[in-house]
């Protein structure tokens, strides 16, 4: 089995996503990996406030120093795309992730379903392990 030196998560700002992201980072810490946190711009992304790449950096910061994981093993990727695409990608070279990690579900959120579409895509088309983090975990 081929070590996990690098972790990418994606990150869309949700509360599942924060909870992907410490998850991550909490795992990153104990197998000594980096964390490369993966946002996908969006075409209509423009119209949502809550989701402008600036302030979901400071976000990454302040989760990275709740988790006390060295910020110099943190990098930040947005890429243009649907989600599930950008993930894909990151499990590609140049980034080469060797672990996928997302949450159960995002921003776009339909009531009853377990797995958001991104999440159940990206698990339906890797080639790289997925982990999602259930939603359990960012109520807690």
């Amino acid at each position: 089995m081929k070590s996990v030196a690098m972790i990418a998560v994606g990150y869309d700002g949700s509360a599942d996503a924060k909870a992907a992201l410490r998850w991550s980072l909490q795992l990153a810490r104990t197998l000594n990996a980096k964390v490369s946190v993966v946002h996908a711009r969006g075409m209509l992304e423009h119209l949502d406030a809550a989701s402008h790449p600036d302030e979901m950096r400071h976000d990454l910061s302040v989760i990275a120093q709740e988790c006390h994981f060295d910020e110099s093993n943190l990098q930040w990727l947005v890429d243009n795309g649907d989600a599930c695409s950008v993930l894909l990608r990151a499990g590609e070279e140049p980034l080469g992730a060797d672990l996928l990690v997302v949450g159960s579900r995002g921003q776009g959120k339909r009531a009853g379903l377990l797995l958001g579409s991104t999440s159940l895509a990206v698990a339906q088309h890797s080639l790289t392990p997925v982990v999602i983090v259930p939603s359990s975990r960012a109520e807690s």
